[in-house]
């Protein structure tokens, strides 16, 4: 085993990052060691590496970050049974405590003691990475690295859309960055009668047309809400997925959700919102729900089986590959929203 590796190090309190040589990490009695094949850019990812508000207060440079990933099984502790050296896996990134009280009624996904790897410890943007054992997922060695790199947030999508009940319903998807094109091809998988996916970005729209999205508006263009109106016959649709992040987008979100539908929420504002909670809440009767990180393993096996099935295609909306020196173009397409999910290779 080579002593030191490549990897994407958030080296300071600043914009940007370096590419370093650092310490191969050691694999303790319940920890795996797994060479990376594979990693991609997620929107988290963009926030460190701009250094905006949100990382300023919870990062703690230096430290690798990166958390999206497929890759193999080269170490193992000696207490570790449920995966072998030369499995296929990727991970579910929220390191939970086992013992709170979500963790003990089904609900790890939000444990009060969450550690997210790539964001409270070292991530995956390297040739190397150690994990708890418990957090692996098995992947079918047929998939592609790329593919299996794309579940985690994949499985936000999932988890999104699938939160509640969405056969023969209107849905719209609010932003369409690459967890909200992949909420689009859930969405359509899972038996919507229409996806409406709304975006300023008319690249990102096409890709989101190709992921199984029925109708797409560019928001500048058009009036969403005279959009959906129009189309729905006043009623509004039935389900909003909101991916954006924008005050703007979000209240159109709850503007144009039918009386007695449901909005899930799984953006990140930077700042507040002002939300009409009388009008747009309670008078209509609407289900508004935070959704956070994959439902454990619930989520995990509806992502690996859409894919397995075909029924959800991640190709499309997998547009660039670098190797991993090659880093800040990838970011630079990120911010740019030139792009749909950006891989890089260790």
């Amino acid at each position: 085993m080579q002593k030191s590796m490549k990897a994407i190090v958030k080296s300071a309190r600043g914009k940007g990052a370096e590419l370093q040589r650092v310490p191969v990490p050691d694999c303790g009695p319940q920890e795996v060691l797994i060479q990376v094949k594979a990693t991609s850019i997620c929107g988290t990812d963009v926030h460190i590496y701009e250094w905006d508000e949100w990382s300023q207060s919870r990062v703690n440079p230096p430290y690798i970050f990166g958390h999206e990933f497929s890759g193999i099984v080269v170490e193992k502790g000696n207490l570790v049974q449920n995966v072998e050296i030369g499995d296929h896996v990727s991970a579910e990134t929220h390191i939970v405590c086992g013992h709170c009280p979500q963790c003990m009624t089904g609900n790890a996904h939000i444990c009060q003691n969450t550690e997210i790897i790539g964001v409270d410890r070292d991530g995956c943007f390297a040739e190397y990475v150690v994990l708890p054992s418990e957090n692996l997922w098995k992947n079918d060695p047929s998939l592609p690295w790329d593919e299996a790199s794309v579940q985690e947030p994949m499985g936000n999508a999932v988890h999104t859309v699938l939160a509640g009940d969405v056969v023969g319903k209107t849905v719209a998807i609010i932003g369409c960055g690459p967890i909200g094109l992949m909420a689009a091809a859930v969405a359509k998988a899972a038996g919507a009668s229409r996806v409406f996916a709304f975006d300023l970005n008319d690249y990102r729209l096409e890709l989101a047309r190709k992921m199984g999205a029925t109708d797409i508006i560019n928001s500048l263009n058009a009036d969403p809400l005279h959009i959906v109106k129009q189309e729905t016959g006043g009623a509004g649709v039935d389900v909003v997925c909101e991916m954006s992040g924008h005050p703007a987008a979000m209240n159109q979100g709850f503007k144009m959700v039918t009386n007695g539908g449901r909005i899930s929420i799984l953006s990140l504002p930077v700042r507040p919102v002002e939300i009409d909670v009388t009008n747009d809440i309670v008078f209509k009767g609407i289900t508004v729900q935070g959704i956070t990180g994959r439902r454990m393993f619930q989520t995990w096996q509806q992502t690996a089986g859409l894919l397995q099935s075909g029924q959800v295609d991640v190709k499309q909306m997998i547009t660039h590959h670098f190797p991993l020196e090659e880093f800040d173009k990838g970011f630079q397409l990120m911010l740019e929203g030139n792009c749909g999910k950006v891989i890089l290779h260790p």
